[in-house]
């Protein structure tokens, strides 16, 4: 083996075909060290929005006690419980202890029955609890009044109360209002009843603090669930009352609530959800309710889906770079076989030439894989755990050059390029075992599957020998078209095109090749997915809105659709009404079909064709519905469950559906999966023609509507809706007290918005740029390692014809001609590979996972032929630029004096 100084100088004698090496190496351990910290970047601002989208109560965890009472002993019982609320934080585990932002302790009573003159004023019917908020004198302002005494109750003094503004002014109190507060309705008790005086009002600073978040609520009113049910709300006291009423028996439910933080680490949470599930079964005796389990399984489930992809991209990615190494050491050591052969003429043993490309790769090598390490720890985000990967890729490329010496043959070898080589039969066999295993392997993944989030070896060597085989075939294939074409050219004037085409089909650059459609199947894979999933939430969110805003409400009066085509930019309305949890009948008297429940979605659908017309969506309405008039039962889409059950019932050609009291005829004309505008419908609805329903004395009413229209104003909308609701309330025939009812405005570009961000995506779109820039990148370079493959056999043939008189524009078409074919070859085949790679693995890749559940279809794309087209033009043109170069390089007269080998 060389002593360092002599490898060194080695080093420096060689140093282009080493700083290549060291590139290369360089790349490959940024990318092990780089790219899980930036998808654990992303994946933490993805797990941050998506958390900071969903209502902060997911991020409570909340522990009760049971309804307990005290003894009159002179012990606080809200003192001693208070003490809990660190205790509990401290016995939690230690991943779920240290995302605690904030904490809460709380007490109150059960609501009882509470009287006075100024409730019986607007003869309001309400349910009061006292409750202790310990810290809501930072986080609330008193309106009017003061805050209740702190300490003992005096004998004979009223309960002082300060109750939220808001509450205040619906139950008709004030600062002053005297009201008595009757016991718990506890069979076998009997209280004496507490007489109240509200001493103050209050509103909260911050309307969001989580201070405010309790079940009930303390700062609005409970609306009573239906007639003669009470209103409920609650008071603030201080900690003395509910010792006092404890005291006396009242019974008191304690609560101690902690809200995580949302910046939460994606590394740890299968730990946390760990400890969630921990603290769920050692609740010491307490009741413990948590909601952020679920949210978390979701992400976890678009994380598992996002790394599958991932894995598959970082798999072609990563065979692309062991190609271009193995080309790299493969061009060092044709270069060097001179070096080689005449140290083993001198008496070196076998491994001698490989020793000494040991020590130049131990100079080059390693050294070039820390800088790459350490260049990638500067990404953000946490660490992944890919050291181990980063020195096996640094062992494999030290000893590649080593290697590629040791198999390299020791003589010097004359021309080539003149001869077809017919392959041997040991390397068709090996040929045709690889594009066995490639079939062999997708049939295995597709029948196998996958479990969630799971990555294994055979996922990430489908794409690898899929594209290593496709290689392979056009190898064999691409030849035998320029063939026919050289004999055709050679019966025709000029040397140009013969010339090439002759040479193109005795092209022998295999290994090349391979590299070049690894990694352009890398970059089509990645574009072709992005599309696919890009397609697919259109659709979904299509099917949620079918226009440009979907309106939802309750009920709003008939005249509500011409009002809201009034609104500024809207251009028609289609009414909705949907009916959840329905029972189909046999008959109009409303003989129950005993099927189940159904939701029934009523809709105007030639409004509604004529809104996704001019909106520009499909949502694939059925004719059926469109063309739909009245007379006889109406014609009726159902999901296959229901059909099904009416097909068993003899009720597929009448049934009858209940539409806001009324039944209506229909009979089944279609089926279908899914429909849009379902909001519950699930597996099992009816959808019918609102345009083709009989007229009754009561007309089916609205509880939505969609809309199409430019700039829309969606608080304008919003505020017409309301008035709408408002209109039905007090002028339908049916009586309803006055509630303030909310109308949800949906647009489709926010909801479209919404399916592309926060949560995994983030991590998805980084991984199809990526993939796609990266694939790109690498195919280039390693078209390069294919033009220079030959480029020397080339610059003698060129030189040899210049000075036959080939012009130099000649000399460019001929080199066109000649690299056309392969670099063709090599786009389209690695295109194809990336396109048809999708629709391989698109069963176990989990894309519905990033688009809500609707199956992402990948199909072709017209833009992708624009694309490969392009980047074949791309591909040949630096193909072009970098033999130009070469031959600048190399000089073309001095590559024909010396000789063959030089």
């Amino acid at each position: 083996m060389l002593s360092v100084g002599a490898a060194a100088r080695r080093v420096r004698a060689f140093g282009g075909q080493f700083l290549l090496l060291a590139v290369l190496t360089m790349t490959a351990t940024l990318l092990v060290s780089g790219v899980p910290r930036l998808v654990n970047w992303y994946a933490g601002q993805g797990l941050h929005q998506f958390l900071a989208d969903r209502p902060a109560q997911e991020r409570d965890l909340t522990y009760s006690a049971a309804p307990l009472t005290a003894t009159a002993n002179g012990t606080s019982l809200m003192e001693a419980y208070r003490s809990d609320l660190e205790t509990i934080r401290a016995g939690m585990p230690p991943r779920v202890r240290e995302l605690v932002a904030q904490r809460w302790f709380s007490a109150q009573t059960e609501p009882s029955r509470v009287v006075g003159r100024d409730l019986a004023a607007r003869n309001l019917t309400v349910d009061l609890g006292l409750r202790v908020v310990p810290d809501i004198r930072e986080a609330a302002t008193l309106v009017e009044g003061r805050w209740p005494d702190r300490g003992p109750v005096p004998s004979g003094k009223p309960v002082q109360v300060a109750l939220a503004a808001q509450v205040a002014g619906q139950f008709n109190l004030r600062v002053g209002s005297r009201l008595t507060l009757k016991g718990p309705d506890t069979p076998g008790v009997s209280l004496p009843p507490t007489p109240i005086a509200v001493v103050g009002l209050f509103a909260p600073r911050d309307g969001g603090d989580g201070i405010w978040d309790a079940l009930p609520p303390l700062l609005r009113v409970v609306e009573p669930l239906g007639d003669g049910q009470p209103f409920v709300g609650f008071a603030v006291v201080d900690e003395a009352v509910l010792d006092r009423q404890a005291a006396i028996g009242w019974s008191l439910r304690l609560s101690w609530r902690y809200r995580l933080s949302a910046d939460i680490d994606v590394r740890a949470l299968d730990q946390i959800l760990a400890g969630l599930q921990e603290m769920s079964r050692r609740s010491a005796g307490r009741t413990f309710v948590q909601g952020l389990d679920v949210p978390l399984r979701q992400f976890i489930a678009g994380m598992d889906a996002a790394r599958t992809v991932l894995a598959v991209i970082a798999a072609g990615t990563l065979a692309t770079l062991g190609g271009l190494v193995l080309l790299a050491t493969g061009s060092a050591v044709r270069r060097r076989r001179g070096e080689f052969a005449l140290l083993r003429a001198r008496g070196g043993g076998p491994a001698a030439g490989a020793g000494r490309s040991l020590a130049e790769s131990l100079l080059v090598v390693p050294p070039a894989a820390v800088l790459g390490w350490l260049a990638g720890t500067l990404a953000p985000g946490g660490a992944g755990d890919t050291l181990g990967l980063a020195v096996a890729l640094t062992v494999l490329v030290t000893l590649a050059l080593p290697v590629a010496t040791l198999t390299a043959p020791a003589e010097v070898t004359g021309r080539r390029d003149g001869l077809r080589l017919r392959p041997s039969t040991r390397r068709l066999g090996v040929e045709g075992g690889l594009l066995l295993l490639a079939a062999l392997a997708v049939v295995l993944l597709r029948q196998r599957g996958l479990e969630s989030g799971e990555v294994d070896p055979l996922l990430v060597s489908v794409p690898v020998l899929l594209a290593v085989a496709a290689a392979l075939v056009a190898i064999r294939l691409y030849p035998l078209p320029l063939r026919l074409l050289s004999r055709l050219a050679a019966r025709a004037r000029g040397s140009v095109a013969f010339l090439g085409t002759a040479r193109a089909g005795r092209a022998q650059a295999t290994a090349p090749l391979v590299v070049v459609v690894l990694a352009i199947a890398t970059a089509a894979f990645s574009a072709v997915v992005a599309a696919g999933v890009e397609a697919s939430r259109d659709r979904a969110a299509t099917a949620v809105v079918p226009g440009d805003a979907l309106l939802l409400g309750e009920r709003f009066a008939p005249d509500t659709r011409t009002e809201l085509e009034r609104v500024s930019g809207v251009r028609v309305a289609a009414p909705l009404a949907e009916e959840p949890a329905q029972r189909l009948a046999t008959d109009a008297l409303g003989t129950d079909a005993r099927i189940g429940d159904v939701t029934v979605l009523l809709v105007d659908a030639a409004a509604l064709d004529r809104v996704v017309a001019a909106a520009g969506r499909d949502p694939g309405l059925p004719r059926t519905l469109v063309t739909a008039g009245p007379g006889g039962p109406a014609p009726a889409v159902v999901s296959p469950a229901v059909a099904a059950d009416l097909a068993g019932a003899g009720l597929a050609g009448s049934a009858f559906a209940t539409v806001q009291g009324q039944r209506y005829e229909f009979r089944v004309t279609g089926q279908a999966e899914t429909f849009p505008l379902l909001t519950g419908g699930g597996d099992r609805f009816v959808v019918l023609p609102w345009q083709a329903l009989p007229a009754r004395e009561y007309a089916v009413v609205p509880t939505g509507f969609v809309l199409a229209g430019e700039d829309l104003d969606v608080a304008r909308l919003r505020e017409v809706g309301t008035e709408g609701q408002s209109r039905f309330q007090h002028g339908s025939a049916v009586s309803a007290r006055e509630r303030n009812l909310p109308v949800e405005v949906s647009t489709w570009t926010t909801v479209r918005r919404e399916l592309g961000e926060g949560g995994p995506n983030g991590v998805l779109v980084f991984g199809f740029v990526a993939g796609a820039v990266g694939g790109t990148v690498l195919g280039l370079l390693a078209i390069a390692f294919t033009v220079l493959a030959g480029a020397r056999a080339r610059g003698q043939v060129l030189s040899r014809l210049r000075t036959l008189g080939l012009s130099r524009g000649q000399g460019r078409g001929l080199l066109l001609i000649e690299l056309s074919p392969l670099v063709g070859a090599a786009v389209l085949t690695g295109a194809l590979v990336g396109a048809l790679l999708p629709v391989l693995l698109n069963p176990v890749l989990g894309l519905a996972t990033f688009t809500r559940g609707t199956p992402v279809r990948v199909a072709f794309e017209p833009a992708l032929v624009a694309g490969v087209v392009a980047l074949g033009a791309v591909a040949l043109g630096f193909a072009v630029a970098v033999e130009a170069l070469n031959n600048r390089r190399l000089r073309l007269g001095e590559a024909l004096r010396l000789g063959e080998e030089s």
